[in-house]
């Protein structure tokens, strides 16, 4: 088996199988870690006497005659605001570095664990997630496996590269307003962005409370359903974290497009892209048969009103480290915290009022349609560095403006698949399969179509060489 290549599920069928042991399995993974470290920095701590420790625990269980679990040997790895037991949650930030380490683990990696899965370290990120491209001050850029001068997307871009690299067969980030779509973009994989309170957010550091969302990134689409099937369930640790039942991904995977009303979303998501990803879009309904389009106006407005949200919540979050400790944060984040921290709050309040009010709007448009499709960034991977980008002949900022299809679509928590299309261009692009809340299932059924007519892969990359 060339375990670069592998997926979870097989290694885990595998493992269980006794072909290879779970502690192979970990031992190869940690080397190739440390030969591409250098070159990609994906990883900020690596956690190599757990890793061991959880695979020998895996053997003993199968020697035993147990079942360790769907992901039994199965490396992954977290990025760095999940807390790991024993670790520092640095959350990409300096300040957090003087915390004590973590007491006990995250819930998601709790979940993860007791499904068999071996827990590799902790992965780089922009500070505090308030970044779509993981060029941090203080732990340096992670770099694009696919293409070494460019990015890796953010702030999970730790989570992306490690993927696209074949390092792990899938990674833990979280999306707030795109950073799990943004670098399943820039990275050429899948991930999913769940519901808003699908999945537990405990022991994970906070950026914004009211978008916060957790969710696995991956090279298929089995392995994306395997994962977000595992670590569903109500938490204490996570107000957001509801009662509601679990359901299955894994389980419809095979049940095709039968009865889904698929459309693409035109006017505000056709306009302002790179040739390249609106290509993309097109060639994904093309594959499913898709000529229906519909609208939403008022998404520029949900997407201002986003970027609101989201520096009042941000912003008040850091407020005591803001006032003592200023020069410990990257000068870019610290600007937009400050700036966040001082908006009024009737501001934040009506942009509350709004969000409410466009909820509503979406309902009425998912009367009508399952799965809406859009492009996920406006640009493929930009270079490393690169501080401004110019779309339809407007010369604009990077950072802020690779959330131009995603921010709208977090901002009431839907759910969204990242579908990676690697034929339309030099370097990857993703596509948005977008639902309504709690209808991961039907995303899942569209992405393995696409997966299986070969329209959407995520091959391993050759590290850009």
């Amino acid at each position: 088996m060339n375990l670069t290549d592998a997926t979870a599920l097989e290694i885990a069928a595998a493992v269980r199988s006794r072909q290879i042991t779970a502690r192979a399995v970990a031992e190869a993974a940690l080397a190739r870690v440390g030969s591409t470290h250098e070159r990609v920095n994906a990883f900020t701590a690596v956690t190599a006497t757990r890793a061991l420790a959880e695979a020998d625990a895996v053997d003993a269980t199968l020697a035993a005659g147990g079942d360790p679990g769907p992901l039994a040997g199965a490396p992954y790895a977290v990025k760095n605001l999940f807390d790991l037991a024993g670790v520092v949650t640095v959350a990409g930030s300096k300040i957090n570095r003087d915390l004590a380490p973590a007491p006990a683990d995250a819930t998601a990696v709790n979940r993860l664990q007791a499904a068999g899965a071996v827990c590799l370290g902790a992965l780089n990120m922009g500070e505090y997630a308030y970044d779509f491209v993981t060029d941090n001050a203080h732990d340096g850029p992670t770099r694009n496996p696919r293409d070494l001068t460019r990015s890796a997307g953010g702030s999970s871009g730790g989570s992306g590269a490690a993927v696209a690299a074949g390092l792990v067969p899938f990674t833990l980030g979280t999306d707030t307003n795109g950073s799990i779509r943004v670098p399943s973009s820039f990275c050429g994989i899948w991930g999913i962005k769940p519901t808003y309170g699908r999945l537990s957010r405990g022991g994970s550091f906070p950026f914004v409370d009211s978008l916060d969302c957790i969710g696995p990134f991956a090279r298929s689409v089995g392995d994306l359903a395997a994962t977000y099937d595992v670590m569903q369930g109500p938490d204490v640790r996570d107000h957001a974290c509801t009662a509601r039942p679990a359901v299955s991904g894994a389980l419809t995977l095979e049940a095709g497009l039968d009865g889904l009303r698929v459309a693409v979303l035109g006017g505000y998501f056709a306009q302002g892209g790179d040739p390249q990803v609106h290509a993309a879009v097109a060639k994904i309904a093309g594959a499913l048969g898709v000529t229906r389009q519909v609208e939403i106006p008022e998404a520029a407005v949900a997407r201002a009103a986003a970027f609101l949200i989201t520096s009042v919540e941000a912003g008040r979050l850091h407020l005591g480290n803001l006032k003592t400790r200023a020069a410990d944060f990257d000068p870019g984040m610290r600007d937009r915290f400050f700036a966040g921290a001082l908006l009024p709050a009737a501001w934040y309040l009506q942009a509350q009022n709004f969000r409410h009010w466009f909820q509503t709007r979406m309902r009425e448009i998912f009367r009508d349609v399952d799965v809406l499709l859009a492009p996920a960034t406006p640009v493929s991977a930009t270079r490393i560095g690169q501080d401004e980008m110019t779309l339809d002949g407007r010369t604009m900022l990077v950072r802020p403006n690779l959330g131009l299809f995603t921010q709208p679509i977090s901002f009431v928590g839907l759910p969204v698949v990242a579908a990676p299309v690697h034929t339309v261009g030099a370097m990857p692009v993703a596509v948005q399969l977008i639902a309504a809340p709690w209808r991961e299932a039907e995303l899942l059924r569209v992405a393995r179509v696409l997966e299986q007519s070969g329209v959407c892969t995520a091959p391993v990359a050759a590290l850009g060489l």
